[in-house]
């Protein structure tokens, strides 16, 4: 697999997953936008188990099993990622088992039960643990470990995310009046999958395109490794946006970015509740913390000239956090 997957690769997972998944919307978001700066939400909570997990989950397992086989799949989540594993494992008629940390998302843990995926929680705080009992289990022969950190299939999914912003950018710079060029992506950050599969179709595209990931202050690990070019760990990953919680990266993801990804920006706990009380009361769009960062990056710094779209990545959020938010 090429560092960047190619916009035929892409082109054809899209249609891989056109049998399966529906295309999510990106709305104009009202309340965000200003004149001359249009802002954008691409809306991945419309797919299956509320994230944009399963576009990756799906076409990685669709395309292991047809080179070789698989009798049961595995992944180390802390909870979106092990629901998407689960969705594309009973989609494909595959076993699968969900390592997760202990006390993971109660939202997140349900999805995941609910598709009937076994679940196995590590005994450790974090996705480190989890991450080495997946890793033991998966060593025997047939099992097939969906990492979404180091799988080279899952960015070929998640670039169709990509894809899909530039088309209906498209569209909507066709039917409405005076749309500027689309200028800025924010994308969240957490392992790095989402970024590395979106940046790359974006920028085969619409090569002048400015890509920003965003990670929580808390969980700053891939912060700090694009921005010193090298794998820069942390001694804790302690946030409310579990969807980001990574403190040990990959070197190959970390390179990647170098190339790939033009700023990486920080988000306060704080910012990502403010925005996820903006998005919910403002434009009716419900995020977890992970999943409203990128609307939380550009809150704290809204000047940009021309289109803007905001990735919305999930809507798994748990009660504590919505209260936190002021939803309940």
């Amino acid at each position: 697999m090429d560092i960047f997957p190619e916009l035929r690769i892409i082109h054809e997972a899209r249609k891989l997953l056109d049998q399966y998944l529906p295309v999510t919307r990106t709305i104009p978001a009202r309340s965000l936008s200003r004149p001359g700066m249009p802002v954008h939400l691409k809306v991945e909570t419309d797919l299956p188990t509320s994230s944009f997990k399963p576009g990756g989950a799906l076409y990685a397992l669709a395309v292991n099993l047809a080179r070789h086989r698989v009798e049961e799949v595995t992944a180390s989540s802390t909870g979106n990622h092990g629901a998407a594993v689960a969705f594309a494992a009973k989609t494909m008629g595959v076993p699968a088992t969900i390592f997760l940390p202990t006390n993971p998302n109660p939202v997140k843990r349900q999805k995941i039960s609910d598709l009937g995926a076994r679940i196995v929680e590590s005994g450790a705080g974090d996705l480190a643990g989890a991450f080495q009992q997946a890793k033991a289990y998966s060593s025997r022969p047939g099992v097939y470990f969906l990492n979404d950190a180091t799988d080279p299939d899952v960015p070929v999914g998640t670039a169709t995310i990509g894809l899909e912003i530039v088309q209906q950018m498209i569209v909507e710079q066709m039917t409405a009046q005076q749309i500027p060029p689309l200028s800025t992506v924010y994308v969240p950050m957490g392992d790095t999958a989402l970024i590395r599969g979106v940046a790359a179709a974006l920028k085969q595209l619409v090569p002048n395109v400015t890509v920003v990931g965003v990670q929580a202050e808390r969980a700053p690990s891939y912060y700090l490794s694009w921005k010193e070019g090298r794998v820069v760990p942390t001694e804790n990953c302690d946030t409310c946006a579990d969807g980001l919680a990574t403190r040990t990266p990959d070197p190959h993801n970390v390179e990647v970015i170098r190339q790939i990804v033009d700023d990486v920006v920080l988000v306060s706990e704080e910012q990502m509740l403010h925005a996820i009380a903006h998005l919910y009361k403002e434009e009716g769009v419900l995020a977890e913390p992970a999943g409203a960062a990128a609307t939380a990056a550009f809150l704290a710094k809204p000047q940009h000239e021309g289109s803007v779209v905001l990735l919305v990545t999930g809507a798994n959020i748990s009660d504590d956090v919505r209260r936190r938010a002021g939803l309940s």
